[in-house]
């Protein structure tokens, strides 16, 4: 169905059945399962970073793998770089939440 080819009063019910559509379906996530989101510029600092130290991160693992993380996070925060012992710290926020371990973290641009 085209958009353009729609009535006003139209457009406004199909929108109102999206609507419904999508709250429908946040209804059925469990109280506590909801997905984390991580800044990937963050991430991305934090990855150059750690590679000026010798260290690869591999930033996907970062986001599918807690445990991954928070060992290069403990990596980065047991340098002698104050810059990179920051961003650590914030993002070791995204990662250490025993609620959602079993969650991976998603990545936002």
């Amino acid at each position: 169905m085209n958009p353009m080819n729609l009535r006003p009063s139209a457009m406004t019910a199909a929108a109102g059945a999206a609507g419904s559509s999508l709250e429908a379906s946040d209804e059925d996530q469990p109280v506590g399962r909801t997905p984390r989101y991580c800044p990937m510029g963050l991430l991305a600092s934090f990855a150059l970073l750690m590679a000026g130290h010798g260290r690869c991160v591999n930033t996907d693992m970062m986001l599918g793998d807690r445990e991954y993380a928070m060992w290069q996070l403990a990596c980065a925060r047991a340098t002698d770089n104050p810059e990179l012992e920051a961003i650590a710290s914030r993002l070791f926020a995204y990662f250490d939440d025993a609620q959602h371990s079993a969650m991976p973290v998603l990545g936002t641009a």
